[in-house]
């Protein structure tokens, strides 16, 4: 079952970017196992996978504890809000941070990683859509926060993350990924050497692809409708 959803969801990364002019190897598949336990991220694991999104800071570090032999070989990002009193095992097990919404988010994942790991890559989150139930900065924050970010020890900063308000046709999702895209090219001209356009979920992924995602986000087309909560 998961095999062949990821099958599907391969196939429509493929198609967009064909049909965006782009080779298929630009667009890296982060797959979203929240609410998911163990066994679905090591079903998905076992078809090819290797990184996976949870939104939540102490379910995510359920799973990397119950699969201990999968430890170095799963890539681990965190794609939910982070409060300021749980950065330390974020920085000590995740290796990405895909929702830094604020320099002081920042500083104490840089102070808190550890010597020994690799730098952690984040990203900023951006408000593109301008939602007041959204989390993140708005673009007018974006350059300034971005260049501190930069010049921290332990982080690496990759790019700019979004959750675009949803928009029933083709050509209105596009509008907040392209915005988010050119967003992304002013801080390269900046100087920031930023790769990493984090965009895109299952009911968006071909415009998110269209205006040049580089990681679409993509829970419910590979494991199904979320359960409720009981």
């Amino acid at each position: 079952m998961i095999a062949d959803k990821l099958a599907r969801v391969h196939e429509r990364i493929a198609s967009a970017c064909a049909d965006a002019g782009r080779p298929v190897q630009s667009v890296t598949l982060l797959v979203v196992s929240k609410t998911f336990g163990p066994d679905a991220v090591r079903a998905a694991h076992s078809e090819g996978e290797r990184r996976f999104g949870e939104n939540y800071v102490q379910e995510g570090l359920e799973k990397i504890l119950a699969l201990p032999d999968l430890q170095g070989r799963i890539e681990w990002h965190l794609i939910g809000p982070l409060q300021s009193n749980k950065t330390r095992v974020v920085a000590e097990r995740f290796d990405w941070v895909q929702t830094v919404d604020r320099l002081k988010l920042a500083e104490r994942l840089a102070a808190q990683r550890p010597a020994g790991l690799p730098p952690l890559n984040v990203c900023l989150q951006v408000n593109i859509s301008g939602e007041a139930s959204k989390a993140g900065l708005t673009p007018r924050e974006v350059a300034a926060v971005a260049h501190a970010v930069a010049a921290l020890p332990g982080l690496a900063l990759r790019g700019l993350m979004a959750i675009p308000e949803p928009a029933a046709d083709f050509e209105s999702q596009r509008r907040p990924h392209r915005a988010l895209r050119e967003l992304l090219e002013e801080l390269r001209r900046d100087g920031l050497p930023l790769d990493t356009l984090s965009m895109g979920m299952s009911a968006d992924l071909e415009a998110a692809i269209a205006e040049g995602a580089t990681m679409v986000r993509i829970g419910s087309a590979i494991f199904g409708e979320r359960p409720r909560p009981a």
